[in-house]
């Protein structure tokens, strides 16, 4: 690889920016990430997507919000706006567990240091850019920004919040993967500029000309509610009602998973929060555009020397699509990237392999062919009328769609190609497994076939000694309420795993995700849990503790109590103490744990389970 230089990357300081003959930038990022020019982090994405549109653009990463501000101002005024994201996480989440403690490090950050970067990492930054430059638009975008864009339980406060965009007191706020919505943004903006020759964009001629722009959201005085138009209970409301708020969820996650949505509008003390319909899905053109930017795939050379755990995880992985829908109940990824999948080109994969096989450290093997989840590439609706009809958050739960062409042909030839490429020793599949999709018999002889090809390729050639899956449970009810299959299909795929691991001589682990305190658990569930996984010789280790995330089902459930969908009551373990006790039968394998565990199964008459577990 050619040695580089610092105007490879997108500048970061005026001296950067001077070296590539800028004196004045178009848009200034603000981002609570360390600068990694990669596909993974959404700065570069959306800096490299603007740089191509010949605009003059600086990242300026984890600004610091402590001193006199001055990493805010060193870029000057830009001509359109400066842009805002916390990150690739929401910033709570990646600074605390869910027993709300610190965490280990910052995988975003040079060296993992959790003091990168601010709580509420969106609302400090922008409020910091709005202080030095108050007519200067700002738009918000990014996870956290996404995920808070209505009235949404806080965790780390215990309380409803409202909209990010009043306690920012930002312009503009793009949800979603942002790469339409900012490109339609830019073009609005410039064409502004041209047609008054001001030098400057302000922030209230912003808000004017995007007001009507797909997949943005704007707090504004006044709206009048228009025939296509779904309007939400108010912020006030919702906090004297948690079925409101429940009521809320429900009308919010339906647009999110509709082709053709309704403007959404949100009445607070401020005024109304307009969140307009998402774009159409990107075609593969769009998505291979964005993947096709020229990423130096580096840490920007300010971090040389240091280490960057989310770099470290992904270098040497692709990403093949965009979106899931398996609508399981705690996670965003539908919510935020989309229901219906977004493909990426082979020709565009391939690309990217053979620049991931130039980089000085790579050995011939890729640690990722995946996504979201590692088996939805090329898969949608076979009648696209009945998808634009169907607002179900999951196309596969509660079970597979009829109308859902699940077919693993694509994914089986694209591995296939990625594999007769001379620089490609393995290619492995590190991104999560949806077994259901694998046992499901669909009745077309060539798809259910395809299936078990897939199966079989994945265990013989592209396990790196452990295939990761997430039954995340074992209890049918709490599955249920996850959105998740029954445990008895991780019974049926872990016979198919053996049985090939055996016929190929193979040495191969499957390991489990598990979820513990999740709406629904109960201490005896949990119990249960650690028995079954105990008959099954598993000592977990991917476990994690439901940590509630703004806007998704599981997290209404903790807040309300209730089953939006269904109004039925929901047990939830609140208190750290009770989240500790389900947490512990993980590891029922473990000296110490033991009495307690014997304790507590006495307390539940369960001496059945005592046995099972063998303590």
């Amino acid at each position: 690889m050619a040695e580089r230089k610092i105007t490879d990357w997108l500048p970061t300081t005026r001296k950067e920016a001077q070296a590539r003959g800028w004196e004045q930038m178009d848009v200034v990022i603000f981002s609570g990430d360390a600068y990694v020019d990669h596909p993974s982090f959404g700065a570069a994405v959306i800096g490299r997507l603007l740089e191509a549109e010949g605009l003059r653009v600086a990242i300026v990463p984890q600004p610091n919000w402590q001193d006199d501000l001055r990493d805010f101002k060193k870029m000057g005024r830009p001509r359109l706006f400066f842009g805002i994201s916390a990150g690739c996480m929401d910033s709570m989440v990646n600074k605390y567990t869910a027993a709300k403690r610190f965490r280990s490090e910052d995988a975003y950050s040079p060296d993992g240091k959790h003091s990168m970067r601010p709580e509420y990492a969106t609302t400090v930054y922008a409020n910091a850019v709005k202080s030095l430059f108050p007519d200067a638009p700002v738009l918000i975008g990014g996870i956290e920004a996404s995920m808070r864009r209505f009235t949404h339980y806080d965790y780390w406060q215990d309380s409803l919040k409202k909209s990010i965009l009043v306690d920012s007191n930002a312009d503009i706020l793009v949800y979603g993967m942002g790469e339409q919505p900012i490109l339609a943004i830019v073009d609005a903006l410039k064409k502004e500029l041209e047609i008054s020759g001001e030098q400057y964009m302000t922030a209230q001629r912003a808000r004017e000309i995007t007001a009507d722009i797909p997949q943005t959201g704007h707090l504004v005085k006044r709206v009048t509610k228009g025939d296509n138009d779904t309007l939400l209970f108010s912020h006030e409301e919702c906090t004297k009602s948690k079925e409101k708020q429940a009521a809320n969820f429900l009308a919010i996650e339906k647009e999110s998973n509709r082709v053709n949505a309704r403007r959404l509008i949100q009445p607070c003390s401020e005024g109304a929060i307009v969140v307009n319909p998402p774009f159409a899905t990107m075609t593969t053109e769009q998505l291979d555009h964005s993947f096709d930017l020229p990423y130096t795939r580096l840490p920007h050379p300010k971090y040389n020397g240091k280490r960057i755990p989310a770099y470290d995880m992904i270098k040497f992985s692709v990403n093949i699509h965009r979106g899931c829908f398996g609508g399981c109940a705690f996670c965003t990824i539908s919510a935020h990237q989309g229901k219906f999948i977004a493909n990426r080109s082979e020709e565009s994969i391939l690309r990217e392999v053979k620049e991931i096989a130039k980089l000085p450290d790579f050995k011939g093997y890729l640690s990722d062919l995946g996504g979201p989840s590692a088996n939805m590439y090329m898969m949608r609706g076979r009648n696209s009328a009945a998808c634009a009809k169907c607002s179900r958050p999951s196309c596969i739960q509660p079970k597979i769609c009829p109308n859902l062409n699940i077919d693993h042909t694509p994914l089986l030839e694209l591995y296939r190609k990625v594999d007769a490429l001379p620089q490609i020793k393995k290619s492995f599949i590190g991104s999560g497994v949806r077994y259901d999709m694998l046992l499901h018999k669909s009745g077309d002889k060539a798809i259910d076939e395809a299936s078990a090809r897939y199966t079989e390729e994945l265990i013989k050639n592209h396990v790196s000694g452990r295939l990761k899956v997430a039954p995340e449970h074992t209890s049918d009810n709490v599955l249920r309420l996850m959105r998740k299959p029954s445990f008895a299909q991780f019974h049926e795929f872990k016979r198919i795993f053996d049985r090939i691991n055996n016929a190929h001589n193979l040495r191969q682990q499957l390991i489990p995700y598990f979820i513990s305190s999740h709406p629904g658990s109960t201490i005896e569930s949990m119990a249960e849990l650690a028995a079954e996984t105990r008959q099954l010789n598993f000592h977990l280790e991917q476990v994690q503790d439901f940590t509630p995330t703004p806007m998704t089902m599981a997290t209404e459930m903790y807040y309300t109590g209730i089953n939006p969908e269904t109004n039925e009551k929901v047990y939830c373990a609140r208190s750290m103490r009770d989240k500790e006790a389900q947490r512990m039968f993980f590891f029922w394998y473990k000296p110490e744990e033991r009495r307690r565990l014997r304790e507590t199964l006495k307390k539940l008459g369960r001496n059945d389970l005592i046995k099972k577990m063998g303590i």
